[in-house]
């Protein structure tokens, strides 16, 4: 019986959290490497997501290098690290959900 009122509550909160934030989740997703000219015209390319460019400077190395910031839809994480991981391996890539996010190039659900 505690395991249904769990289930209950956790599809009740997925509900209530479709119906507030919509079906649309963002997410951030931040793209540091050598190679950031490459992914960078990657993202814009091939799955036609805008992509800000952040200067920056290593910790360890104190050299200057480009930081990539993308916003994109949960169900296109895997595009946009598989186009990353494509050019370089040892791409560091960091994702954290956004609760909001309009404006630029965001895909809005179309309204009926």
């Amino acid at each position: 019986m505690a395991l249904y009122s769990i289930l209950t509550y956790f599809a009740a909160s997925k509900t209530i959290d479709f119906l507030i934030h919509g079906i649309e989740e963002y997410t951030a997703v931040i793209i540091i490497s050598g190679k950031s000219e490459e992914i960078r015209r990657g993202i814009i390319s091939d799955l036609n997501r805008g992509v800000t460019v952040y200067k920056g400077r290593g910790g360890l190395s104190d050299a200057d290098q480009d930081i990539l910031y993308c916003v994109v839809t949960r169900l296109e994480i895997g595009s946009i690290k598989t186009v990353a991981k494509d050019i370089d391996e040892a791409a560091f890539i960091v994702t954290h959900p956004l609760a909001d996010a309009e404006g630029g190039i965001i895909k809005k659900p179309a309204l009926h």
